[in-house]
């Protein structure tokens, strides 16, 4: 039978078509470690990752180096990162179309979110993705059926991950048993030997600090009052000391104030009458665990490691005054047990807006059976001169709260009301869809020219053309691919966009949600409430989520009827 020579398409010479002009990349270095830049010579270091990545799209003239990202001290077994996500939010408004890392290990170890980002997310948002040491580059890497090849190693780098996490579990378990101190600080009060760093020795500097802290409560002062007392003189928490000295850089530690939990945290520790206590407190990575308090009984402890600070009498009293405090506490509790309790429907959400800390609900009960709460801020009862006092009951915060948002929920329904009659004009619709049928149109030039491409070798084998046609059809098959792809993602991203000018826009559907419900809820609080801010004066500052969905349907209103 004779054979039919396949239909192709015919060559294009490439006189008739000017060369296009040289895209410039917007791009972004980024860079991560795992833990606390050391610095030390030979090791990776952020610097190191920097000089990197800013050399290498130095030297290349089509990129344009708009920002560098840095999250120091993050695990990449995830993408919850500051940094990270701040880089993200800059891709989304347009900013950035280009990602630059040291290779995939700093991008991300989890396989499949860092496949998710190269696959889906990248191509959508129209990002080209490079992994330098890796030599991946999405703008030449060739894909398969099942996507990019490079991307598996990411599997290895997540196994390799959790091999390691194990070992190291494994071995800082031996260290904890044989008494070798095995964290980042030192407990404060100690420093780590400089011979030995897994052994403590007393640090003069703060030291004396906590012999008066565990005086002044052997004598029965209260935690509230060492912590005033601890303020007012200007002595630095275990915190704030970190951050002075330098031993750490985050600007989260300066200024921060004594409070009652670093006390009560303090005077519990056996570690000040020389004792190793260590484990209460777990996470394992390979195991896919995160951080969990551990029962005492499960404590690593080993006796007499090093010099105390406090001598056992004095320790011993102190915990016989915490147990006392706790047994009054939890008597005072159970006098009011018969009470109705109810949810903390706003737990989380209420901050106070001087020392930015969230508020704590407080349990009130009047001549022993009218039962109420108040969110009092505690950074007053630590630091009066730094916090003012505080406090609003949840009853009247509730009132407000669900009068601002039924306001919302109505206000949602009219311009809802209105968006749908601006829909159904005939220029809304006819924008609609002449943007779909542009959408369709790059899908089916995506499809043709996959088709095409995927033809053409077995055309070449069948000698139904040149070498040359095979090489200049390839290249432009694949030039044309890679274009509709291109406008598939800025027409996709453009589609997802644009509900914010319909009835899909997230502040009237979240909004809308609640019609009808005559109570406010953890539910409505939890998914249209931000944070909430109240002052000393009771002055009430409503964050409301999805402002910038409202913000933009507003002007998408007020553009479309001022036409």
């Amino acid at each position: 039978m004779a054979r039919t020579k396949r239909k192709i398409n015919p060559l294009v010479q490439a006189a008739e078509s000017a060369a296009p002009a040289t895209k410039i990349y917007k791009t972004a270095a980024y860079v991560r470690l795992s833990v606390e830049d050391s610095g030390k010579p030979g090791t990776d270091t952020i610097e190191g990752q920097k000089a990197l990545l800013t050399s290498f799209i130095e030297s290349k003239t089509d990129m344009e180096l708009v920002s560098l990202f840095c999250d120091n001290g993050r695990t990449g077994t995830d993408f919850d990162r500051p940094q990270f996500e701040k880089m993200m939010e800059e891709v989304r408004k347009g900013r950035i179309n280009c990602i630059v890392v040291k290779d995939l290990s700093r991008f991300g170890r989890n396989y499949k979110e860092t496949g998710n980002y190269l696959e889906r997310i990248f191509p959508f948002l129209g990002v080209r993705f490079i992994a330098v040491n890796d030599n991946f580059d999405t703008l030449t890497a060739e894909r398969t059926q099942d996507g990019y090849i490079v991307p598996l190693k990411n599997l290895i780098n997540e196994v390799y991950s959790k091999d390691i996490s194990k070992k190291i579990d494994a071995a800082l378990s031996v260290k904890q048993r044989n008494g070798e101190f095995i964290g980042a600080w030192a407990p404060y009060g100690y420093r780590k030997d400089p011979d030995d760093k897994h052994h403590l020795v007393i640090n003069e500097e703060t030291a004396p600090t906590v012999r008066q802290i565990f005086k002044w409560r052997s004598e029965g002062v209260s935690v509230v009052q060492i912590s005033r007392r601890l303020n007012d003189a200007g002595i630095l928490s275990p915190s704030a000391y970190l951050y002075a000295t330098g031993e750490v850089k985050t600007e989260k530690y300066k200024g921060v104030p004594w409070h009652t939990q670093i006390l009560k945290s303090i005077l519990a520790h056996p570690v000040y009458i020389g004792h190793m206590v260590q484990g209460r407190k777990k996470q394992s990575f390979y195991e896919g665990k995160r951080q969990t308090y551990v029962d005492e009984a499960n404590w690593i402890i080993v006796r007499n490691t090093h010099e105390p600070i406090i001598d056992g009498e004095t320790f011993e009293k102190v915990q016989q005054i915490a147990k006392q405090r706790k047994s009054e506490y939890h008597e005072r509790l159970g006098k009011f047990a018969h009470l109705e309790h109810s949810e903390n429907i706003l737990q989380g959400l209420v901050w106070c807006p001087n020392c930015n800390r969230p508020m704590v609900r407080y349990k009130n009960v009047s001549h022993g059976s009218k039962l109420w709460y108040t969110y009092i801020c505690p950074g007053h009862a630590d630091d009066p001169a730094r916090c003012p006092f505080v406090s609003i009951r949840e009853d009247e915060l509730n009132e407000v709260l669900f009068t601002a948002i039924q306001s919302q929920i109505r206000l949602a329904a009219d311009l809802e009301d209105v968006v749908k009659q601006l829909n159904a004009e005939p220029g809304f619709r006819r924008q609609r869809s002449d943007a779909a049928a542009k959408l369709e149109a790059a899908r089916r030039t995506l499809k043709r020219s996959q088709s095409l491409y995927d033809s053409l070798y077995q055309n070449y084998v069948e000698q139904l053309m040149t070498e040359q046609e095979y090489v200049t059809l390839k290249a432009r098959y694949k030039a044309e691919a890679e274009e509709a792809e291109r406008l598939i993602a800025v027409l996709e991203q453009e589609q997802h966009e644009s509900k914010v000018y319909t009835a899909e826009n997230r502040f009237l559907t979240e909004f809308r949600s609640f019609m009808g419900t005559d109570t406010l809820t953890k539910e409505m609080a939890s998914a249209l409430i931000e944070r909430i801010y109240v002052d000393a004066e009771k002055n009430i500052d409503i964050r409301l989520r999805y402002r910038d969905e409202y913000m933009a349907l507003l002007n998408f209103i007020e553009g479309r009827t001022a036409v």
